[in-house]
């Protein structure tokens, strides 16, 4: 039984709970580099955070001219990116002790993530959080991906929670934007620091300016209890 009444608190994965985005870049640019796109860049990759694996890989075709259908860049980068998942993830120590307390105060608990249900699963069994986290939404299962809110919204549904009572964590623009049009409140915790002035976080209802360096399970916690739970 939760402790914090009707919360619940819903969890984007890449780049929020784990350090996922290094993982994602080097497959993105194995994979383009086998279709004859040899200089894919750290750069280039940022552009994508926040974006689903199948918009990402859909962008790719249009943005470079390759031929292959969407569903074999998909699958050749969805074997890249859990070749690396399986052996190289970790979780942030804050989130994940931001996850226990809220698992011990009987807070439900999800995962809606632009990443394959494969990739979530890998990620969750290697670092752990499956634990705690059993309820998950890959944007392959909706109609669209962030910014649109069909992630955040379908795992409420999951949960039995009413969008209004749900709490998202989210590191990228993309993110932030879709919880807004969930109609959920957001706690922002930039990837990107240089995007922290982005106008999509000053629609969150907590950022953390500095992202998890800056972030702390206690303060997000304390500020999920206060009656008024403003930023």
């Amino acid at each position: 039984m939760s402790t914090l009444g009707g919360i619940s608190v819903i969890f984007d994965l890449d780049g929020t709970l784990v350090d996922s985005e290094p993982n994602y870049y080097e497959a993105g640019r194995r994979t383009l580099t086998e279709y004859g796109v040899p200089d894919f860049g750290w750069a280039d990759h940022e552009g994508y955070v926040g974006i689903s694996t199948r918009e990402t890989v859909a962008d790719w075709r249009r943005r470079y001219g390759l031929r292959a259908p969407v569903e074999e860049l998909l699958a050749v980068k969805n074997r890249h990116y859990l070749e690396l998942a399986r052996t190289s993830v970790r979780a942030y120590p804050q989130m994940r002790a931001f996850v226990e307390l809220l698992a011990d105060h009987g807070v439900p608990l999800a995962v809606a993530s632009g990443s394959s249900p494969e990739a979530i699963a890998a990620i969750l069994a290697r670092t752990g959080l499956d634990a705690w986290l059993r309820t998950v939404v890959s944007a392959d299962e909706v109609a669209e991906g962030k910014p649109a809110p069909d992630v955040f919204l379908e795992a409420a549904r999951r949960l039995g929670a009413d969008p209004g009572d749900c709490v998202v964590l989210e590191d990228a623009a993309p993110g932030a934007a879709a919880a807004h049009a969930a109609g959920m409140r957001c706690i922002a915790v930039p990837y990107l620091a240089a995007q922290a002035d982005a106008p999509e976080f000053a629609t969150a209802d907590l950022l953390v300016r500095g992202g998890q360096a800056e972030f702390t399970a206690r303060a997000a916690f304390e500020w999920l209890v206060r009656p008024d739970r403003a930023g």
